[in-house]
């Protein structure tokens, strides 16, 4: 029997600011049959890859200030939906909602498009999972450009995470473009409005309500080994190119976090740190995607 999902109709996602990019979807990811994730797949097929990993509550629209750079220098941008997000289907039980479910659906869609040359491109929830993938496929990931986000090891929280996880919880049906404008002021009504498009009624946000109760606050929590391996690797193994961008006003996975993650990147230069930023780094993407290209170029 498969999983029970909802799917957001296309019409809401019709003439977004600042996103002029085709809808892909695949529909037979081994595990998840039955059910549609969508991702964009821009540039050259045979480029070096930016594959862009979104977090809570956002989706792939997070990334629009930064593909068109990396579109601009020549690269791959592969940027999907975690099911529950975005253009991908949405399943209705909340206990469907795992870490491994989200993660074995990023490793089967790397196998399925066949991406290599990887850069990782991540943030929050696309961290905490992201970060995780050269323990399946090593020889696949040769860089990272990192943002607010940590490795899943089962750390004692924050008191901005415990905030957050305890209003998530106790508002299920929070407004999501609400949430986003309250971060980053200077967003447009459009750009607002397409943050909550993917969310039509409450019965489509199961996963917007359950991501913060599945970050790893203990070590008993899925995620947590593998996660653990990954510091291995990015520590001990990683010899690829890096850039870390940090948003400075983020409560949650801020400065403290970020300096740490930053200890456990092998070779990761020092931090860009973006003063007016908070946690949706990205919504001054274009200017840490250009600082990161600048300093490869170096």
């Amino acid at each position: 029997m498969g999983i029970e999902a909802l799917r957001t109709d296309d019409s809401r996602f019709a003439d977004l600011p600042d996103w002029p990019y085709s809808p892909h979807y695949v529909k037979d990811l081994p595990g998840y049959e039955g059910l549609r994730m969508h991702y964009i797949d821009e540039g050259p097929v045979d480029a070096e890859v930016m594959f862009c990993l979104h977090g809570e509550p956002t989706w792939a629209y997070l990334f629009r200030h930064m593909i068109p750079v990396f579109l601009e220098a020549g690269y791959r941008v592969v940027a999907p939906d975690h099911f529950g997000f975005g253009r991908s289907d949405k399943p209705v039980d909340d206990s469907a909602y795992t870490f491994d479910f989200h993660r074995d659906a990023l490793v089967s869609l790397v196998e399925h498009l066949d991406l290599s040359r990887i850069t990782l491109v991540v943030q929050d929830w696309g961290g905490l999972l992201g970060l995780t993938l050269p323990v399946a496929f090593p020889d696949r990931i040769s860089g990272l450009l990192i943002m607010n986000t940590a490795f899943a090891v089962g750390v004692k929280p924050s008191e901005g995470f415990i905030a957050w996880r305890d209003y998530v919880a106790k508002t299920p049906d929070f407004g999501v473009g609400r949430l986003m404008v309250q971060t980053v002021p200077h967003l447009s009504p459009e750009e607002t409005a397409a943050y909550e498009a993917p969310f039509p009624a409450p019965e489509h946000k199961a996963g917007v309500r359950t991501f913060p109760a599945l970050v790893p606050t203990d070590p008993s929590m899925g995620g947590v080994e593998v996660s653990r391996l990954a510091i291995k690797w990015w520590s001990e193994q990683f010899d690829g190119r890096s850039f870390m961008a940090i948003g400075m006003t983020d409560p949650v996975l801020g400065p403290p976090v970020m300096e740490r993650v930053h200890t456990a990147i092998r070779n990761c230069p020092e931090p860009m740190r973006v003063e007016e930023a908070g946690h949706f780094v990205q919504e001054w993407g274009e200017q840490v995607a250009r600082a990161a290209l600048d300093t490869w170029a170096d």
